[in-house]
């Protein structure tokens, strides 16, 4: 999918949500377990349910390859479903994957030309060679993790650098904006930055002013729609905000994927006030 087609979809739907598909067995409604594919079955409950009010779908590849080889085909058939019923619909493959050249170049094959996703989560410690092989697929997109939402984040991303000459240079997480610029550009590299970041995202823009922001941390991890948008939208938004558990799991009964429509609805109602608000 293109930055335009992408575009297109968030004007049309008035809405820049994607809903993470981390499915847990120990956390969907029980009577699912009955079925033969029991991931799939809940993938494609609250796929139909919440299409209408996103743009993307994100997929965790842990809790699928948690399951090793069955884990996998469900994976495959949530992909291959989106892609024959709901074609229009941004696929995120969040695999964090990142190593050497040669293997992500086969990494890239993997996901672009085997499972035929949109876009993949990349992990740019190790430097250039690692991240442009995903960056090489016509209309897909590497989406580099920048500053995450994380505890954690802070153990690394938030270091300061400074020059040989002992000149401050900021934080690691900006000289990952800065250097991965020469690699990619607007129209096929996003970047990781999570809500609970808040007034860090004026950081942020100062030096990626127009790539698209994949955010995730809104609802159950605290963040602030309201707060991402006040610093982080552009004139096209250049956000995809993810919301996970505080959809999908909203219900335990049989009323689950109604329920998780409902949550969708009312992010995608106050996305609709953010777009008009910035005049998206």
């Amino acid at each position: 999918m293109t930055r335009q087609q992408l575009v297109q979809q968030i004007k049309e739907k008035q809405s820049f949500l994607c809903v993470g598909l981390d499915t847990d067995l120990k956390k969907i409604p029980q009577h699912l377990l009955k079925e033969e594919d029991a991931i799939f079955s809940f993938n494609k409950s609250i796929i139909d349910a919440t299409a209408p009010y996103c743009v993307a779908y994100k997929p965790n590849l842990a809790f699928y390859e948690a399951f090793g080889v069955k884990g996998l085909i469900s994976f495959e058939k949530t992909i291959n479903y989106l892609k024959q019923h709901y074609p229009t619909h941004f696929i995120i493959a969040d695999a964090k994957r990142g190593d050497i050249g040669n293997t992500s170049a086969m990494y890239a094959r993997t996901f672009f030309e085997e499972y035929d996703v949109d876009s993949l989560t990349v992990a740019p410690y190790m430097g250039e060679d690692s991240v442009t092989p995903f960056l090489g697929y016509e209309g897909k997109w590497g989406i580099l993790l920048a500053l995450t939402s994380n505890k954690g984040s802070h153990d690394f991303q938030l270091s300061p650098l400074s020059s040989s000459s002992g000149a401050a240079e900021g934080a690691l997480f900006e000289k990952v904006l800065r250097v991965s610029q020469q690699w990619g550009s607007e129209e096929n590299m996003m970047y990781v930055v999570g809500a609970t970041q808040g007034r860090m995202f004026e950081d942020v823009r100062k030096i990626v002013p127009n790539h698209f922001l994949l955010v995730p941390g809104v609802g159950a991890q605290g963040g602030s729609l309201q707060e991402v948008c006040r610093y982080g939208m552009t004139r096209d938004c250049g956000l995809l905000v993810n919301s996970s558990r505080g959809i999908i799991y909203a219900s335990q009964g049989e009323d689950f994927a109604d329920v998780a429509a409902q949550k969708a609805r009312e992010l995608q109602q106050q996305m609709a006030e953010e777009l008009m608000r910035f005049e998206v």
